[in-house]
């Protein structure tokens, strides 16, 4: 059997605000809360994907002071360019917008950074080989 990767795991220092802003601005959410480490662990994913890969959101992590020119992000696929500019407006006006919108060359694509409020960098991306779309596009 080889390993399949199934959930990242979020020390936060606010996990209710993290868990607003990857509602908010990823669509996931909320598939189960328990009690644990004296607080509240929630998991998140995305609509049809509950059994395919989760976020473990946890209290009692410190904010990430990333530098800045550290790229280290989690990745999420939008189906166009449009897509792309609407998270990047609605960051803007939320204050957490970090990189623009860019087109870089293939198989980067299209893309914009978004800050979580534990200060984790969020890429909403199109034209990339992962996600929607992707099955017309040639693997790097």
């Amino acid at each position: 059997m080889r390993p399949t990767l199934t959930h990242l795991a979020l020390h936060v220092p606010d996990p209710d605000a993290c868990v607003e802003f990857y509602r908010r601005f990823c669509g996931m959410r909320v598939i189960h809360e328990r009690a644990g480490k004296g607080a509240r662990i929630v998991w998140m994913a995305e609509p049809g994907r509950e059994h395919e890969f989760i976020f473990v959101i946890m209290p009692g992590g410190t904010r990430r002071d990333l530098a800045p020119d550290d790229y280290s992000h989690f990745g999420f696929a939008l189906e166009s360019r449009e897509q792309v500019d609407a998270i990047a407006e609605r960051a803007k006006d939320a204050g957490c917008l970090i990189w623009p919108p860019r087109e870089e060359p293939y198989p980067v694509g299209y893309y914009c950074g978004v800050r979580d409020p534990a200060g984790n960098y969020v890429e909403f991306s199109y034209g990339q080989p992962l996600g929607p779309g992707s099955e017309s596009l040639p693997l790097p």
